[in-house]
């Protein structure tokens, strides 16, 4: 909420005070600054941006960072080097295993694009601690020859990324990078939405379907196969039909009790869905489904009632979303 992050912008700005005392901190209320509202374009609430060096034109949207530390985190990202620099596997192990998430670059050499690339990307992620490295002993360690992004979780590393120089795109990078903050299926609930919508990934599939039944195992292990091979593309998100709380989710989605188990793609950005042609959750029915997707070939779910079984009856027909088109045109 506005005011949870209020307090948390506050208590980053009592933190930097004595560390940067150069950085000052402000907040607008835009309902009484109408002026500032529409030169700086705020369109949701709250809004921060940085402006640094007196320029007015073009401040810095910082967005999706929620606590205190990340703030802090994130300012000094931007006025000062946004990743460590590794000289030995002794400083790389201290890094990898102070936090559950660690990104560590290794590079052949540290001035190239893929290193620019990298930094960048450090700059949008302030929740996790960045590390880079042209060490020969640290790579060897590591078992690393190429210019790669490892991800580490709880000390292991659980990605590679390959970083070819010229060919890589920082957004990807940062979307990547963030959905390591969710797990690979991420259970819809209230505390869960905000992680799920900080993750700038447009592209969500949702599995519809209650947690107690009996053939629930097997639909969440297909389902979780499907999503190892989408991440960073896909958000993949499980909705338990059974809680009661999740009533407003059913109702966007237009699920009833009779569809479920059920699976759908949304697109935040267009705010389209899209239906799972094949009825059983397997694993090859989900990867087919995601895939027609992201080629551009998955048809729209068009929301629809059911055609009134007395629909012709009388000389004014009843249109609904399946037999429109049929009838219009």
């Amino acid at each position: 909420s506005s005011q949870n992050l209020s307090e948390e912008f506050a208590e980053a700005a009592r933190q930097l005070k004595k560390e940067a005392p150069r950085i000052q901190f402000g907040k607008i209320d835009v309902t009484h600054q109408h002026d500032l509202k529409k030169e700086f374009n705020i369109r949701e609430f709250p809004t921060v941006k940085f402006f640094v060096d007196g320029n007015r034109e073009d401040p810095i949207d910082c967005k999706g960072v929620r606590q205190a530390s990340a703030f802090i985190t994130w300012i000094k990202r931007r006025i000062g080097p946004s990743t460590v620099v590794i000289n030995s596997t002794d400083q790389a192990e201290a890094i990898i295993n102070a936090d559950d998430l660690a990104v560590i670059g290794f590079f052949k050499e540290l001035h190239n694009d893929s290193v620019e690339v990298f930094r960048e990307t450090a700059k949008d992620v302030p929740e996790m601690p960045f590390g880079m490295t042209a060490n020969d002993n640290v790579c060897a360690n590591y078992g690393i020859q190429k210019n790669t992004v490892v991800v580490f979780k709880k000390g292991k590393p659980v990605h590679n990324e390959v970083l070819e120089d010229g060919r890589q795109n920082k957004l990807d990078l940062t979307r990547f990078i963030k959905t390591f903050n969710l797990d690979l299926i991420t259970e819809y609930n209230l505390e869960t939405s905000v992680k799920i919508f900080d993750v700038p990934v447009e592209n969500h599939i949702v599995l519809f379907t209650p947690k107690n039944s009996e053939t629930f195992n097997v639909i969440y292990e297909n389902y979780k196969s499907a999503a190892a091979e989408f991440r960073g593309k896909i958000i993949f998100v499980l909705v338990d039909t059974d809680e009661t709380r999740n009533g407003r989710i059913f109702e966007y989605f237009r699920i009833r009790d009779v569809d479920v188990p059920a699976v759908r793609i949304l697109n935040l950005t267009s705010d389209t869905k899209y239906k799972m042609p094949a009825d059983e959750v397997t694993v090859e029915n989900l990867k087919e489904f995601c895939w027609s997707y992201l080629n551009g070939k998955a048809k729209l779910h068009l929301s629809s009632e059911e055609i009134p079984e007395d629909w012709d009856k009388m000389p004014v027909k009843v249109l609904v979303g399946k037999n429109f088109n049929r009838i219009v045109f």
